[in-house]
C-alpha cells in the first residue's frame, strides 16, 4: 500500500532531438517496495520507454489516481506543447446495418434478410453530406454491418461516386474488420484491397472494431469478425499505403486487466513497424462498452461497471503505454462531458468529433452529445483553447456561414 506519497514542484528539461526528459524529481514518501517501483516505472515511462505488460498491470493495481495523471499530463505537455484540445466536425454514416458478424455487444446490426435491413441510397448520402457541410463539417466517417453480397466493386464504386458528386468530402472510411471482410470475399490480401480502395478515394482508415485485440476476448464477443492478429496486419498495410488510421479500445466487458495492457502493446509495435514517411496510428480512442440491451449483457449479464476514475485512469494509462501515439482522445459520447473534461489533465489532448449522426454506439445506451458551440465552450471550461482539426489533425478555420445543430435525439 502507498502512504503519504506526495508530489514536490519538479522541474523537467525536454530535449526535442531525441524526445527523453531529463528529469528532478523529488518524493516525499515511505520507502516501500510499493513506492519504490511506481517510481521506477515513472522515470521509465517519462523518457518514453516501452512499458511491458506486467509494468502496465502493476501500474494500473498501485499507482494513485493523481500521480497516474500527473505522469500522462506531464508526457502529454511534451507531445503537445501547446494549451489546444482538437477537436472535429463529421458525421457517422453507415452504409447498411445488414451484418454476418454478430457481435454481442451491437444492437445496430439486422441479419441478412430481416425486414429493417438495408443499404444507404446515393440520394440520402447527398442529404446528409449537404447537412454535414451546413453543420461545418466536411467528412463522412463512413462504416457499415459485414454484408455478405457488398464486395470491393460496391465500395469502390460508392467511394468515386461520393467523390465526383464532392470532391472536397473527406472519406474516413470501413475499419479493419470490414476490409478484412471484403478481402476474404474477393480472395484478395489485405494491401490489395486497401490499394483499391485508396486509389476509388479512401482518405483514412479508423480503428474500428478493434474491441480488445486478444482472440480469447473476440471469440466471447465478436466470433465473427476478424482476429486480432489480422486486424493489427490489416493496420500494418494500411501504413505500409501511407494511409493514416486511427486505433481504438472498448473495455469494461469480459477483458482481464492483463489483457487491456496487452491490447496497448499490440498496437503500440504496429505502430513502430510503420513506415518513417507514414503517420501510423495518428490516435487513440478507448471507449467504454455500453450493455444497454445487448445480447453480452442479456444473455451472459455482463454490465458496464466502468465507474469515471476507471476511465480517468485508462486515459492516463493509454498516454503513458503508448508513447509513441501522439493523440489521446477522451470519448465524451460514451463517459460524459464532465469526466473527459479531467481526462484532459490526465493525458488526453482531443476532444472528438461533435457526430452530428451516430447510430451503433448510441443504440446501446450513449446518450451524451455536442454541438459545434456546446464543445468548446466544454474544453474552455477545462482551461484549455478549443483547435477544429481534420482527421490528419490539420487545423481548420471555423467555416464562416456554419450552422448549429439542433439536438433532438
Amino acid at each position: 500500500m502507498i502512504i503519504n506519497r506526495t508530489f514536490e514542484p519538479q522541474k523537467y528539461e525536454f530535449n526535442s532531438q531525441n524526445a527523453i526528459f531529463k528529469k528532478s524529481l523529488k518524493f516525499q514518501k515511505n520507502q516501500t517496495f510499493d513506492s519504490m517501483q511506481l517510481d521506477t516505472l515513472y522515470s521509465k515511462a517519462l523518457q518514453f520507454e516501452f512499458l511491458s505488460v506486467e509494468e502496465g498491470v502493476f501500474l494500473h493495481e498501485n499507482a494513485p489516481t493523481t500521480e497516474l495523471m500527473h505522469v500522462a499530463n506531464e508526457l502529454r505537455k511534451a507531445q503537445k506543447p501547446d494549451n489546444k484540445v482538437t477537436w472535429q466536425i463529421d458525421r457517422n454514416a453507415n452504409t447498411t446495418n445488414v451484418c454476418i458478424a454478430n457481435c454481442k455487444f451491437c444492437n445496430f446490426f439486422r441479419p441478412p434478410g430481416h425486414k429493417e435491413g438495408y443499404i444507404t441510397t446515393i440520394d440520402e448520402y447527398k442529404e446528409k453530406i449537404e447537412e454535414l457541410f451546413k453543420y461545418g463539417g466536411n467528412q463522412l466517417l463512413l462504416q457499415g454491418g459485414h454484408h455478405p453480397e457488398l464486395g470491393l466493386k460496391f465500395y469502390t464504386d460508392l467511394f468515386k461516386e461520393l467523390k465526383s458528386y464532392y470532391p472536397n468530402l473527406k472519406l474516413n472510411a470501413l475499419g479493419p474488420p470490414e476490409v478484412h471482410h471484403i478481402s476474404e470475399l474477393e480472395g484478395l490480401n489485405h494491401a490489395e484491397t486497401l490499394y483499391q480502395l485508396k486509389e476509388a478515394g479512401l482518405d483514412t482508415l479508423p480503428g474500428a472494431g478493434a474491441e480488445i485485440l486478444t482472440d480469447r476476448v473476440r471469440r466471447l464477443i465478436s466470433r465473427g469478425k476478424c482476429n486480432s492478429q489480422q486486424w493489427l496486419d490489416v493496420m500494418r498495410a494500411a501504413h505500409q499505403l501511407n494511409i493514416t488510421t486511427t486505433s481504438t479500445m472498448m473495455f469494461g466487458h469480459v477483458e482481464t486487466i492483463e489483457e487491456r495492457f496487452e491490447h496497448f502493446v499490440q498496437l503500440r509495435q504496429v505502430q513502430s513497424e510503420k513506415p518513417e514517411d507514414s503517420k501510423g496510428f495518428l490516435a487513440f480512442i478507448p471507449w467504454t462498452f455500453q450493455d444497454v440491451d445487448t445480447l453480452l449483457n442479456k444473455i451472459r449479464g455482463v454490465e458496464n461497471a466502468t465507474t469515471s476514475e476507471d476511465y480517468i485512469r485508462l486515459i492516463a494509462l493509454s498516454r503513458i503505454m503508448l508513447p509513441n501515439i501522439i493523440n489521446i482522445a477522451a470519448s465524451w459520447l460514451t463517459v460524459g462531458g464532465k469526466t473527459a473534461q479531467i481526462c484532459l489533465h490526465g493525458g488526453a489532448n482531443d476532444f472528438g468529433s461533435i457526430m452530428i449522426e451516430e447510430n451503433v454506439v448510441s443504440a446501446a445506451g450513449a446518450p451524451h452529445r455536442f454541438t459545434y458551440k456546446t464543445i468548446q465552450e466544454s474544453i474552455k471550461e477545462a482551461g484549455f483553447e478549443p483547435q477544429l482539426r481534420d482527421q490528419e489533425y490539420n487545423q481548420r478555420e471555423i467555416p464562416e456561414n456554419i450552422v448549429e445543430q439542433v439536438i433532438n435525439y
